[in-house]
């Protein structure tokens, strides 16, 4: 067992993936030599050689189109977004290659390609740095999205998404990397650990359904914490995969509960929640006793560093949603 943080988990995660499929490759903007920006893929160049962690250019629409060309000849590639923000010039081969090559090909083609995108605010970066394009992804048929929250989740769901066979949108939440430690069993089986497209309960509940994935998962623990302190019983469930969105275990908690609130950094307009809570809606309408809430940043592009605590959302705003739903 070894003590770990979401960045470390990572990128013994990935070191793991490499040594047991010669065909995994990784690929992207400083990920070598630097082990890129926020160091996840630190020292794997130097293990594993320039041929399987590859410095590109500063192209993203290059990094996925090689990618895809590595994918169809039986590479595994996993290809670094360097920030939210960058993934918009590789997005046109994202959706209209990366998505659509299986179905163009009546399924004979098969693309394993995993993006890692480093997601979300909280660590006081400029522009194009903080941003929460997750749902842009979610809604392109073809595309499987991810969210891991913590460090075991972090170095397992990696290795997960490299042995699909689909590709895989893999979102790590920046302002978690370093944040937290957690013992890790780098010696156990991979096939017994929790499945990679799984949404699961973090916190046992029975008054209301606290939903949330990525870096808003410990801020809806905290918020269930201290309502706790006031007598409420919250559940709280990390969703984990946004496509496909795993909706029994949300279904069932929400059920019992009658009560949902969705918490995500993105703007609230059009995100995730909107799709949660049409779900949510249409299978559970007689047992909620009250509107699914939601819980987001405001709909404004993404804002400067010195004001970004105030856009995203916190302990207090969920809370706030919390007593809001618990009073109907």
């Amino acid at each position: 067992m070894t003590k770990m943080t979401l960045a470390k988990a990572l990128n013994a995660g990935l070191r793991r993936a490499m040594e047991d499929d010669a065909k995994v490759l990784i690929m992207g903007e400083d990920v070598g030599k630097l082990g890129g920006v926020f160091r996840i893929t630190d020292g794997l160049q130097k293990d594993f050689g320039e041929d399987r962690v590859i410095d590109s250019p500063l192209a993203e629409s290059g990094i996925i189109g090689t990618a895809v060309g590595l994918a169809i000849r039986g590479y595994r590639p996993v290809c670094e977004i360097q920030f939210d923000g960058f993934v918009y010039p590789a997005y046109d081969q994202i959706v209209s290659q990366v998505a659509k090559l299986h179905f163009r090909s009546q399924g004979k083609v098969r693309m394993p390609m995993v993006i890692r995108i480093p997601f979300g605010g909280g660590i006081g970066a400029v522009e194009h740095h903080s941003e929460s394009p997750e749902a842009q992804f979610a809604h392109t048929p073809g595309l499987k999205v991810v969210v891991c929250s913590n460090p075991i989740d972090g170095y397992w769901m990696i290795q997960q998404a490299i042995a699909a066979d689909d590709p895989v949108i893999f979102l790590e939440p920046k302002r978690q990397y370093h944040a937290d430690k957690a013992e890790i069993d780098e010696a156990a089986d991979s096939s017994a650990v929790y499945p990679l497209f799984a949404s699961r309960v973090v916190r046992a509940g029975n008054e209301l359904t606290l939903l949330a994935y990525g870096p808003m998962v410990k801020v809806c623990l905290a918020s269930a914490e201290a309502a706790a302190g006031e007598g409420r019983s919250i559940e709280v469930i990390d969703l984990r995969t946004l496509s496909p969105l795993d909706m029994g275990l949300v279904l069932d908690s929400v059920r019992r509960t009658g009560r949902a609130v969705v918490a995500h950094e993105a703007h609230v307009n059009l995100g995730i929640g909107a799709e949660l809570a049409a779900r949510i809606t249409e299978e559970c309408f007689y047992s909620l006793e009250a509107p699914v809430l939601r819980v987001g940043g405001f709909d404004t592009p993404y804002p400067p560093a010195r004001v970004e605590e105030e856009w995203l959302p916190d302990l207090d705003r969920v809370l706030d949603a919390v007593d809001r739903s618990l009073a109907f």
